[in-house]
């Protein structure tokens, strides 16, 4: 077996560093090992069952950025532990290094804002190598290096969305990404319409199973028909779906005497997916046809019998409708679970697969959750979410991305149903309604300057009735709406205005 070993300072960090567990370790083509996280005092070891080289993934405190998750550059297995601050702070420069240098081969403009942080931080990191025998001098060090890098990245990204998305401008005034948002189990009435339509462009009915069917035999279509109504009658685009979960708890309860019994289990799925389906052809033409499939949960199913059950699911929906548009959904897209040791295939793995069985998966939902416990992504900063979205588009099809964060710093939420809770200290502040609205602000340029991107949807309209993640909704329990519901509104509109900047280039 093999182990890495890091040394914390200040040691008293470890007190409030929950996270830490989270931790896993990577290798240097971004496969995820298993990994087991001990701390003895302020040591660190990650064992792992191979000794190659790794980088560690794990939530650090930084000044202004609240406590995302950094990697470590590259690193050999030795008998003597590295010093955990260094290492962040080494493999911080590094990526952002990396990643300047290959936008300035594409054409970008490094801003003259960069550079002061830039410099800084490498600055602080060099003077740190130097102090090795004075730990906690290093660790002070360290910390502001990392907060300038971090700033750095900042601007760098920024900078980077503006210039792609005044380049894609100048070539079509149209936004590049449809925004879009889920209307839950929440059916608007006739005076949203105009709220909804200026934001939006697209409206998802989630037809999903457990809600459709909640008792065996006995299908209930009268909200997802209404909700279907309504979206026409606005002349909104309709996507469909996710017709199935196959998370823990996302399958209709009654389906539980079907789960070992995996023939079974296929043909009473595949003829759910093909009376939705056929139910609304012609006014669907666009189907996430499943979520969370590669993090699993529902029956105990193994990776192997997931797979097997989304390609046959996705067929179905060919043989019904061979003209519709269809897609999955992929929760944790930076494969964090992986180091939990439960999963082989990493998630661009899965998806990979489901393309090379060619069932004609026309495209990939990227599901970013933040601050939540049990289920979503932890946080990262924008230069980590540019880089995993350049990852998902090696796959050559096109991307959807469907966010979630928290309006209130507290889980207690009649409406919500996972179970699940809300992470604080994690983001750069407290969650709030502002909070809520400043992600949508920071995330949206970025998801806009990807080429591979071409909808963006919120995961669910109202808090006011049953929902997955708490106070994740753009509107309250009450009805009135939230400022991030604007946000959407400002972005839609600011996406149609030209740019006349003459520091743009190709990029």
């Amino acid at each position: 077996m093999g182990v890495m070993r890091f040394l914390v300072y200040p040691p008293e960090s470890v007190l409030a560093w929950p996270e830490v567990f989270d931790g896993y370790l990577s290798a240097a083509d971004g496969r995820v090992f298993p990994t087991e996280i001990e701390v003895t005092g302020n040591l660190l070891a990650c064992r792992r069952s191979v000794s190659d080289s790794g980088r560690l993934h794990v939530a650090w405190p930084v000044e202004g950025y609240g406590r995302p998750v950094i990697s470590t550059a590259s690193l050999p297995e030795r008998e003597e532990p590295y010093l955990l601050p260094l290492e962040l702070a080494r493999g911080k420069i590094a990526q952002l290094r990396d990643q300047i240098s290959a936008w300035e081969v594409g054409g970008m403009t490094i801003p003259e804002a960069f550079q002061a942080p830039y410099q800084e931080a490498s600055r602080k990191f060099r003077e740190a190598t130097a102090l090795q025998d004075q730990p906690h001098r290093l660790a002070e060090l360290c910390k502001q290096s990392l907060a300038r890098a971090f700033e750095a990245a900042d601007i760098a990204v920024k900078s980077y969305a503006g210039q792609r998305l005044a380049a894609r401008r100048k070539r079509s005034p149209q936004p590049p990404a449809a925004l879009g948002c889920s209307l839950g189990q929440y059916l608007p009435g006739s005076d949203l319409g105009l709220a909804f339509r200026e934001p939006f462009a697209a409206a998802i009915v989630p037809v999903e199973w457990k809600h459709v069917a909640s008792a065996a035999g006995d299908a209930h279509w009268d909200l997802a028909d209404a909700q279907l109504e309504w979206a026409l009658a606005n002349r909104l685009f309709v996507s469909g779906g996710p017709l199935l979960d196959l998370s823990v708890d996302g399958m209709p309860a009654w389906l539980g005497s079907w789960g070992s019994d995996l023939p079974n289990l296929q043909s009473v799925v595949c003829d759910y997916v093909e009376t939705a389906v056929g139910r609304y052809a012609g006014r669907i033409r666009h189907w996430n046809v499943c979520a969370r499939a590669n993090t699993g949960g529902a029956f105990g199913l193994s990776e192997e019998n997931r797979l097997w059950l989304v390609a046959r699911a996705l067929e179905v929906v060919r043989q019904v409708d061979d003209e519709v548009q269809v897609m999955i959904r992929v929760d944790q897209p930076w494969g964090e679970y992986q180091g939990r040791g439960s999963h082989r295939l990493a998630p661009l793995q899965f998806v990979d697969a489901l393309l090379r069985a060619g069932i004609g998966l026309s495209a990939v939902d990227l599901e970013i959750a933040i601050g939540f416990r049990q289920r979503g992504s932890a946080p990262r900063d924008l230069l980590e979410l540019s880089r995993l979205l350049d990852l998902w588009s090696i796959l050559g099809i096109p991307l959807y991305v469907t966010l979630a964060c928290p309006s209130q710093p507290v889980a207690a939420d009649a409406k919500a149903t996972g179970g699940i809770e809300i992470e604080q200290g994690r983001w750069k502040r407290e969650w709030s309604e502002a909070a809520q609205a400043d992600w949508i602000d920071e995330l949206i340029p970025v998801l806009m300057a990807k080429q591979s991107i071409v909808g963006i949807f919120w995961m669910h309209l109202s808090d006011g009735v049953q929902h997955e993640f708490p106070h994740a909704g753009l509107m309250r329990p009450e009805g009135t709406l939230k400022p991030a519901l604007a946000r959407f509104a400002e972005h839609r509109r600011s996406l149609v205005k030209t740019d006349s900047d003459p520091s743009i280039r190709s990029c």
